[in-house]
């Protein structure tokens, strides 16, 4: 089979912490770190991408590690984006393999921080998770494999979209003391997930080196 019937996507991340996770898990993949809400954006993503992460879950019975793997994304002017469901079925069967069933619900992709009244309105609304990133994503095919780290019952300052600043205020500093913590174990999830798709299904190829 010639490689052009292959999937090589893109995997997108935000921070530096998620991006060093999948070069670690999937050595010779293309990654591109974009910064928070593609801030950091500069260059061609693709035809095919899939955007790697953290995420703030949306509804009280889902904790910190919920894995999400949804099957559309709400972008920031609210139309809705459906994902590619081969890419989407490859990571399911990869975190099942983990031993995890994950999410399939629909993800937000939002400006900011989602807190509050806020949080509880989107998961009303049916979705599972928000990010900064996917939504804001165009290509032909997308996918996005995200891990819960704030929760409902454990909310994150909205200072955190610039985590430089939100570490310079006092205020802040017992949640970086858990984030130190949890985000590490979040993104190798993530990792472990986009790695884990590696040839699960003949056409998906995370990166050539297989």
């Amino acid at each position: 089979m010639g490689s052009e019937s292959y999937t090589e996507p893109t995997l997108i991340a935000a921070t530096a912490l998620e991006c060093n996770a999948l070069r670690r898990a999937v050595p010779g993949a293309r990654i591109v770190r974009t910064g928070v809400a593609l801030a950091g954006l500069a260059e061609n993503l693709g035809g095919v991408v899939v955007s790697c992460g953290l995420a703030g879950g949306l509804r009280t019975d889902l904790p910190t590690g919920t894995v999400l793997i949804p099957r559309h994304v709400r972008r920031p002017d609210g139309e809705m984006v459906a994902c590619d469901t081969e890419l989407v079925e490859a990571f399911a069967a990869s975190a099942r393999r983990l031993g995890i069933e994950p999410l399939f619900d629909p993800l937000l992709t939002a400006d900011t921080i989602v807190n509050g009244v806020a949080r509880a309105r989107w998961a009303l609304q049916g979705y599972a998770g928000v990010d900064m990133e996917t939504g804001r994503v165009n290509a032909a095919r997308i996918a996005a494999v995200r891990v819960v780290l704030d929760t409902p019952q454990r909310e994150l300052s909205g200072d955190w979209r610039v985590p430089l600043l939100a570490m310079l205020k006092p205020r802040n500093w017992p949640q970086a003391l858990w984030l130190s913590r949890e985000a590490p174990r979040a993104a190798l999830l993530v990792a472990r997930v986009v790695a884990g798709a590696q040839g699960i299904c003949e056409r998906v190829r995370i990166t050539r080196q297989w």
